[in-house]
């Protein structure tokens, strides 16, 4: 039987690498029984998600019988307006995770180039394997994507860009400037896509107004999520702003009622909570300028980041903090698979939350 699948399946599938997600809490607590844990690996709000956003999925729950709106009408035209975009330019998916998949079974070519760095978002490599592309791997520099060696990198055979702004896992961006100059390089028949997860949290006035690209007519694509700043997680909800003609390219291949009701009933009133929204990023700016200080007493180098997670070298191997961290109930994320293995990945939490992984740290430093 292994050697028919072997034999019979798409030889793509062999090649790619099984996405590595944050332990999940419940996971932690089956495994290790305890119960006081934190999550501070998976760079969710530790705020959760607007309550306006809960009252509205609330009033719908008993319409969860029927099909959700299989065009998001509401979200998009809600989007539209938010952006000053059309909405026959927004495209609606069960996580950004599903529209980077459309993007590639819609555009990508067995043999295509894509380019993007390392290490940033697996799903670029992911969805672009899997339809058979030849994946261009540009090293960070100085924890971020090194503009120049993209463009040295592009040929006749690149079909898309990938830019993660903010970087995951480092938290640094490429600033305006930087990035006008790198598009006014880049062959028009070339897709760049600014995958901006965490753009909401950047405090950068120098963060680059990637939608300039899309008015422009640009072959651009602007990823957001639900996922972080609005606390959606669990509901898989994200979008993405492009023109008119790379949308329509991309619903041709979107599965019907790909976005659950309560997906879009969240996320629309989501979006209107400006006051949460402010709070989420208040409490990430003092979560930062907190750890930033702890980090700096116990003498550990980290990246300065514009997202709501901290890349931090711990001097030691990543998988035995993670360990002993685990042991006092707080959940991080190692980064050895990222090419840091004497690092960690920590989202900002709430007060508490960072205090309490402080202490934690810190005990296993001393161990």
């Amino acid at each position: 039987m292994q050697d028919f699948v072997k034999n019979r399946a798409r030889q793509e599938i062999f090649k790619l690498k099984p996405y590595v997600p944050g332990k999940p809490i419940e996971e932690v607590k089956r495994e290790l029984g305890i119960d006081n844990i934190i999550k501070m690996a998976s760079n969710e709000n530790p705020l959760g998600p607007s309550p306006q956003a809960l009252e509205a999925i609330t009033r719908v729950l008993p319409e969860i019988y029927l099909y959700p709106d299989a065009n998001c009408f509401e979200l998009k035209q809600r989007l539209a307006d938010y952006f000053k975009v059309s909405a026959d330019s927004i495209l609606i998916g069960n996580g950004s995770d599903e529209l980077l998949k459309l993007l590639a079974e819609a555009f990508i070519n067995k043999n295509d180039q894509v380019i993007f760095a390392q290490p940033t978002f697996s799903e670029y490599e992911f969805v672009s394997l899997i339809m058979g592309a030849e994946c261009i791997k540009i090293p960070l520099k100085n924890y971020t994507l090194d503009l120049d060696a993209t463009l040295q990198a592009i040929t006749p055979k690149t079909k898309i860009i990938f830019i993660c702004n903010p970087s995951n896992p480092t938290g640094t961006i490429i600033e305006s400037e930087q990035m006008h100059l790198f598009m006014e390089q880049v062959p028009d028949d070339i897709i760049v896509v600014f995958d901006e997860a965490y753009s909401e949290y950047a405090e950068n006035p120098n963060f680059p107004d990637s939608l300039a690209y899309v008015r422009a007519g640009r072959n651009v694509i602007v990823s957001h999520t639900f996922s972080k700043i609005y606390g959606l997680a669990a509901l898989r909800a994200g979008y993405a702003i492009t023109t008119p003609s790379i949308a329509q390219a991309i619903e041709t291949v979107t599965e019907p009622f790909n976005v659950n009701t309560l997906a879009q009933v969240g996320a629309l009133a989501a979006i209107d909570d400006r006051e949460h929204v402010l709070k989420s990023k208040q409490v990430n700016h003092d979560g930062k300028q907190y750890l930033y200080a702890e980090l700096n007493r116990l003498g550990l180098e980290y990246v300065p980041t514009e997202a709501n997670f901290i890349l931090i070298d711990c001097g030691m191997n990543c998988q035995i903090v993670f360990n002993d961290l685990l042991k006092q109930g707080i959940i991080v994320r190692t980064c050895d698979h990222f090419g840091f293995p004497n690092s960690i990945r920590v989202t900002v939490g709430k007060a508490e939350d960072n205090q309490r992984f402080i202490n934690s740290l810190e005990n296993v430093l001393r161990k």
